[in-house]
């Protein structure tokens, strides 16, 4: 029989039980239901609302039913509906009568928002140690490279020469950002309402601040209604973590680039490729294209989520009951795919020398050409379409612009010294580049050091 069954006179279908129960999905939050019940009861038994033996005798049980589950010693009950009244069935069975004091001063409606809050609290968490670990990486790998010349692009054509480092710290940055957002998140997650009942409370003297401080709770909610109803900490989770799949979809899209035969930049370790099946030649980039379209499921849960909640009265409606799946789904997304691609980053092999002559080509110095002219004292917009002509002489004879000869330059503008050839280097047009932010050497050192400081601070 259903702990809720006494208004009713006969049993549910059992369509509609299989259709009603949560228990396939929510399962996953048993800890969380267990920690928040003994939390509830000890409170209970500190207030004088429930005897304080049978507060103990029910804690007590709760974790011996834990240890139970996490020793594969139970299998939950579809009629049961969902874990939370697994749980308390459970401890029923074990403890009779007394058992059936836990709820006191409680709903299934509160408790499931404490049990959702503490479940996204602890992936969170987990969420924010492989973002830790992707920006250590991505350090590891900018500290290596700094000095290695490649292409930066703009329209996907070559645009200007910066250095590998500097383009990996820009993702640094991006991932920086997530780990910003979630921590800004976390406040909102981490407020407790338990205590909020169904929708109006409770008429018991609990004592909500206690529950909180046992919980790790930074604080409780302050109106009942919103206490069941709020789902806001989701959607903005979801949110969070469809922009780090964002990034982590652009990084994909250039790591599919860079590994291709016509940009050559990279080779992915074997470990993190696939073949072909028909042809014999292919490696292919599955990992980085995987997580590129897995960006899209994510992003699909997290209008999932606003699509569910956008037109609910409050309080509690059971359409709420989908919050779950679509949130866990987007979190083991994000997990999956944040572990897979720190592996193949790792891992990969940089191929320098196809970088730096793919920044050789393309005329990615004739800005610093421009900037060399304006310094002999002609105005930028002169200059711009000086060089402009001399790119377009280039590509007639088919040289770079550091291929001329002083003489053939001299013909587009006298100004043009012996110098020039100095100025318009690869080393000279990167390392010219010194502002804060830039991609000189000594700019992006002091990126990576002022990244290193970050995560140490981020890490206490």
């Amino acid at each position: 029989m259903k702990l809720w069954a006494g208004r009713f006179s006969k049993e549910t279908d059992a369509m509609m039980d299989d259709f009603n129960a949560s228990i396939r999905f929510d399962s996953r939050m048993y800890r969380q239901d267990i920690l928040g019940s003994a939390a509830h009861v000890k409170m209970l038994g500190a207030c004088g609302i429930i005897p304080p033996a049978d507060a103990d005798l029910i804690r007590k049980t709760l974790f011996e039913i834990l240890e139970d589950i996490e020793q594969g010693r139970i299998e939950f009950d579809l009629s049961a509906e969902d874990i939370h009244m697994n749980i308390e069935t459970l401890l029923i069975e074990r403890i009779g009568q007394v058992g059936k004091k836990l709820h006191t001063g409680r709903s299934r409606n509160d408790q499931v928002a404490l049990d959702f809050r503490m479940y996204i609290r602890d992936e969170m968490k987990s969420i924010k140690a492989l973002l830790l670990e992707m920006e250590e990486t991505l350090i590891k790998l900018s500290e290596s490279n700094l000095h290695t010349i490649m292409p930066g692009y703009t329209h996907l054509q070559r645009a200007q020469p910066i250095t590998l480092a500097h383009h990996l710290m820009a993702y640094f940055q991006m991932f920086r950002r997530d780990i910003e957002r979630l921590d800004d998140c976390y406040k909102r997650v981490n407020i407790m309402p338990l205590g909020s009942g169904a929708l109006a409370a409770t008429t018991y003297p609990i004592n909500r601040m206690m529950v909180a401080e046992e919980l790790g709770f930074d604080g409780i909610t302050e109106n009942s209604l919103d206490g069941v109803s709020d789902r806001d900490f989701a959607l903005e989770l979801a949110s969070c973590l469809s922009i780090v799949m964002v990034h982590l979809s652009r990084f994909s899209e250039e790591i599919i680039l860079w590994s291709s035969s016509e940009f050559g930049f990279i080779e992915l370790d074997d470990a993190y490729s696939t073949g072909s099946s028909i042809m014999p030649q292919k490696k292919n980039p599955d990992a980085a294209e995987l997580v590129r379209g897995k960006s899209g499921r994510v992003f699909g849960d997290l209008m999932a989520l606003l699509t569910v909640m956008k037109g609910l009265p409050l309080a509690y409606n059971k359409d709420m009951q989908e919050d779950k799946e679509s949130l866990f789904d987007a979190i083991d997304t994000v997990k999956s795919c944040l572990g897979i691609f720190i592996r193949m980053l790792d891992t990969m092999k940089i191929n320098k020398a196809n970088m730096r002559n793919a920044a050789k080509g393309g005329f990615t110095n004739a800005t610093d050409l421009a900037d060399y002219l304006v310094r002999k004292g002609i105005p930028f917009r002169d200059c711009h379409e000086i060089v402009g002509k001399m790119v377009a002489y280039c590509i007639e004879k088919k040289i770079g612009l550091e291929d001329m000869g002083l003489e053939e330059m001299q013909k587009f503008s006298g100004c043009i010294g012996q110098d020039v050839y100095e100025s318009i280097s690869l080393e000279a047009c990167v390392n010219g580049r010194k502002v804060p932010g830039g991609p000189a050497a000594e700019s992006v050192r002091a990126a990576i050091e002022s990244g290193k400081a970050f995560l140490e601070e981020v890490k206490k």
